[in-house]
């Protein structure tokens, strides 16, 4: 009888989970469809999809989003991977640094951005060139806290040491082991400590407002301003994208450890 009741509040709260969840959804995805009076349409949609401002926003965002979450893999994996094997004394002050983008407000590391970076010798915000390698730079740190903690939990869940001194003894160097060993082995956390890098540069407001380039933060901030319909199109629409790129996370993620070995 125990477990019966247990079972019935278990089966409560789920479901209140799921309307807490899904009923707001549902909301914004009502309203998304009354753009046109007394129709049920896709028009938000359409006139999304067709504004050439948007494609170029999110094509902006996305290919500086691919291009982060690149740069992202290719510090932190090494990084995190040297503090286990050479430098674990080190690890205490790394995971400090990690967090301060959750300390220091974008705002002021913008304009530290700014005021650093746009003298010379580098002058980086006066070419559209520089200052998408600035901007880059700025979404790695304002994304930092996410991939490096997904590449540690990485890391935790598989025995770095044994594997390191396995592939030497078969006569592997550093970044055969790295990259052959060491991040097949931790294809999930990598997967979505990039799925959150992602996500994060295509919904930054801060960097591409006051670095003046076409992100796809500023241009729904500036949507939301003088529309209704759209902001929810759109937001419909990134969610959307998100249980994509889930999806891709599980099917990339699939198989074991011995299959991610010997690629079988």
């Amino acid at each position: 009888m125990k477990t019966k009741n247990m079972n019935l509040w278990a089966l409560l709260w789920a479901i209140l989970g799921m309307l807490y969840f899904f009923v707001p959804l549902y909301g914004t995805f009502d309203f998304s469809l009354r753009m046109k009076k007394g129709v049920l349409s896709f028009l938000a949609y359409q006139v999304v999809l067709s504004d050439p401002q948007f494609l170029a926003s999110f094509r902006y965002s996305a290919t500086m989003g691919i291009i982060t979450v690149i740069a992202s893999v290719i510090i932190f994996l090494p990084t995190v991977y040297w503090i286990y094997i050479r430098l674990p004394q080190a690890r205490p002050v790394v995971e400090i640094i990690s967090i301060l983008p959750f300390i220091i407000p974008a705002i002021v590391f913008v304009f530290g951005l700014i005021r650093t970076f746009d003298r010379p010798p580098l002058e980086l915000t006066m070419t559209p060139t520089k200052t998408d390698i600035l901007i880059t730079m700025g979404y790695i740190i304002l994304s930092m806290p996410y991939m490096y903690r997904a590449i540690d939990v990485g890391m935790r869940s598989i025995d770095v040491r044994n594997l390191t001194e396995a592939a030497q003894s078969l006569g592997s160097n550093w970044f055969q082991i790295l990259f052959n060993v060491i991040l097949p082995n931790m294809r999930i956390a990598v997967l979505s400590g990039a799925l959150i890098v992602f996500a994060t540069v295509l919904g930054e407001l801060v960097l591409g407002e006051f670095l003046v380039r076409p992100a796809l933060g500023p241009y729904m901030v500036d949507v939301g301003r003088d529309e209704a319909y759209q902001p929810a199109a759109m937001a419909l629409m990134a969610w959307g994208l998100t249980w994509v790129c889930l999806g891709l996370i599980s099917i990339f993620g699939r198989g074991n450890t011995s299959e991610q070995l010997t690629g079988r």
